[in-house]
């Protein structure tokens, strides 16, 4: 089992950046692929981007590629996710998830973090 936890979001102004930290904690690090997802008021949640264990794949949805980086530090245990030329519409709040199949994919996630929110302001 995995423990995950984020930090990093916070108010920003609409073009500005931002950059999430997911700490995790528990068994292996490197055996769990990692994915962002984000939920805005009303909104069901959606995927955000994801990275493969080794760091190697990255998949992003269309909504942010561009301008959204995701990366890992597997000696940190911590995956990032660095957001640029942030809009309104990405506030939310931010959760990273693990999942132990090695498969990139916006499903399949076992393991949740609690969130952290994201206000973007115009």
């Amino acid at each position: 089992q995995v423990q995950l936890v984020e930090s990093g979001g916070g108010l920003v102004q609409a073009g500005g950046p931002l950059r999430l930290s997911c700490a995790a904690s528990g068994r292996t690090f490197t055996s769990y692929a990692v994915g962002w997802f984000r939920q805005a008021p009303g909104k069901e949640r959606e995927f955000v981007a994801a990275i493969s264990r080794g760091g190697i794949s990255t998949y992003y949805a269309d909504s942010v590629k561009g301008r959204f980086t995701i990366s890992r530090d597997n000696a940190k245990n911590t995956v990032y996710l660095q957001m640029n030329s942030l809009k309104p519409e990405d506030t939310a709040v931010y959760y990273c998830a693990a999942k132990s199949d090695p498969v990139l994919a916006r499903t399949a996630y076992e393991y949740w973090g609690q969130g952290t929110q994201v206000t973007v302001s115009s």
